[in-house]
């Protein structure tokens, strides 16, 4: 299979899954980021090594580049390159084959269907036709990993999904703005009322027994309501470094579309 060149804006928790599943089915892929990416759970998302140089998801090693050489550098070595270039300036030396935005935006951010042979959009905010040539329906529900060729995913709700009669309360918001500092990291285990961080002076308590399954690098600013992590009921400890059923679901169906439309452009040829 000739290795198609994909482009994806976005390597959080979701976009690393799909970047994941493309790499391993043989696609050359890189990741576009902001130079301060917020990124809860860590330890399973490759815009991890816009900060740290390296990181690895699933046996996958992501790799910040710097420049186009050091992209193709990366492929060679079957290693994931990220790359901050929130602009996407680099496809125009790229010219790939797919781009995706994975950046779950849920607003117009400059995504257009001629910017690539296909152009693939995660959520809501992005219309199929418009803003890409598919849009994946990314809410969970009968519906989740859909493509969608007219139209647009369902509207955000705000609330995540119920795991074990929590939902709301399984996110960790800032009490006031300031720098967030670790009590505990990824993969601890807590009681109920537990401090796992503090946001300037003030203690962020868990929710009720569980697992942090992600949080806010320590020592980044945020404002006020801002999300910095998750706890997760269920106490399954390898959940926190592993990928997501939702996000291997989204990596499927960006296969799918890239089959899809590969498919029925050799039907028509």
């Amino acid at each position: 299979m000739e290795k198609e060149l994909v482009v994806q804006r976005g390597g959080g928790d979701l976009g690393s899954g799909i970047a994941w599943r493309l790499h391993r089915s043989g696609f050359r892929v890189v990741i576009l980021e902001i130079a301060q990416p917020v990124v809860i759970r860590r330890t399973v998302s490759f815009a991890q090594a816009v900060f740290d140089g390296r990181t690895t998801v699933e046996g996958v090693a992501g790799v910040r580049a710097s420049e186009i050489a050091e992209i193709r550098r990366a492929w060679r070595e079957d290693h994931l390159p990220v790359m901050v270039d929130p602009e996407m300036k680099v496809i125009a030396e790229l010219k790939p084959d797919v781009i995706i935005d994975a950046t779950m935006a849920k607003r117009d951010n400059g995504l257009r269907c001629n910017m690539a042979p296909l152009t693939i959009a995660l959520g809501p905010g992005f219309e199929a036709g418009i803003h890409a040539d598919v849009v994946i329906e990314t809410k969970r529900g009968h519906n989740l990993g859909r493509l969608i060729f007219q139209g647009a995913a369902e509207r955000d709700t705000g609330a995540p999904t119920s795991i074990e009669g929590y939902s709301t309360e399984r996110l960790l918001r800032a009490p006031c703005k300031g720098k967030v500092m670790h009590a505990v990291d990824i993969g601890a285990e807590v009681r109920r009322a537990e401090i796992i961080c503090r946001v300037g002076d003030q203690p962020v308590l868990a929710p009720f027994d569980g697992v942090v399954r992600g949080l806010i690098m320590s020592g980044t600013n945020v404002p006020q309501g801002f999300k910095i992590g998750d706890v997760d009921p269920r106490q399954v400890r390898s959940h926190c470094f592993t990928i997501s059923d939702k996000s291997r679901t989204l990596g499927g169906s960006a296969l799918e579309a890239i089959l899809y439309f590969r498919n029925r452009a050799k039907a028509t040829a």
